[in-house]
This record gives C-alpha cells, structure tokens and sequence, in this order.
C-alpha cells in the first residue's frame, strides 16, 4: 500500500478495529453480493476513489458480474441492463453518498421502499456508509493498494 499516510501504521489500533468492524457489518449487511459491489463501485466513482473502484470492480467480477454492466455503471440511468431493484439501490446510493448536493432522498427513499424490505434498507444503507468511510480515508491520504494486498489484510484481522 503506498499513500500520503499509512493510516495503519499511523493508528494501528484504531484502524484494526474499523477494519474489523467493516469486514463484520459487510458480512452482515451482504444480502446480495453481486449489488453490494456495485452499490460499493458507485459510491467510488462518485467520490473519486481510485482504490476502491480498482477494489469494487475486481470484487464485482469475482462476484459474477460482468464487465458491461461494470463499465456502464457510472450511466446506470441510460443503460438498460439494471433492474428496477438495483436501479433503486443504486440511486439510494448516489442520494446517500451525496447529501449535500441535495438530491431528491425523499422519492429515492419512496423507490427504495417499493424493492426492499425494511431489513435489506438499512443493511444497503449501513453498506453505503461504510463505502464511503473507506472513500474518504484512501482519498484523504492518498491510498492504493492491490485488491490482492487488500484482502489479505482482511483476513489478517478476521
């Protein structure tokens, strides 16, 4: 991992228990692994992420998703290969991720509603959270690193 900062070794303590708390909120909010990585791809690219986009996309692929459908994800509103479910997750996503710009969250959340149950909004919504806990810290300080590097400290902390 390279960066302005290595976060881990700057707050090895703090960043191993946000480690693990991500690793087990995401075990616990994976409902669908194959959305989750897009929701986690989207929230990405919106932030500028370069980490976590190369992340997401390998993750996506693992996953079973495929490449179309990765590269159209930043026009997900165009292309027609989405579902009416992740349409609405993903727009929960871009609602979410950026709050400040004041995007319409009241219809998003009224669509959101009408795919997924209770349980699956807030997982889908703690998910977002966590992306963009993630975001801010690798574009704040400027870190990449290998997805191959990444999931081995995963499993380290697991």
């Amino acid at each position: 991992m390279h960066g302005k900062l290595n976060v881990f070794a700057a707050a090895p303590a703090l960043m191993r228990d946000f480690r693990q708390a991500s690793i087990e909120l995401a075990t616990a909010a994976n409902f669908d692994p194959k959305l989750t990585e897009l929701v986690k791809l989207r929230a990405s690219q919106i932030n500028g992420c370069a980490n976590c986009i190369n992340l997401h996309a390998t993750e996506a692929r693992a996953a079973g998703e495929t490449e179309q459908r990765i590269y159209l994800l930043s026009a997900w509103r165009e292309a027609p290969c989405y579902t009416d479910r992740e349409r609405a997750a993903l727009e929960w996503t871009e609602s979410s991720t950026r709050l400040s710009e004041g995007l319409a969250l009241g219809s998003a959340y009224e669509t959101l509603a009408a795919h997924f149950t209770e349980e699956e909004r807030v997982k889908l919504t703690i998910t977002i959270n966590m992306i963009n806990a993630w975001n801010r810290l690798a574009v704040g300080f400027g870190l990449f690193a290998d997805p191959k590097e990444i999931r081995a400290g995963s499993k380290t902390a697991a």
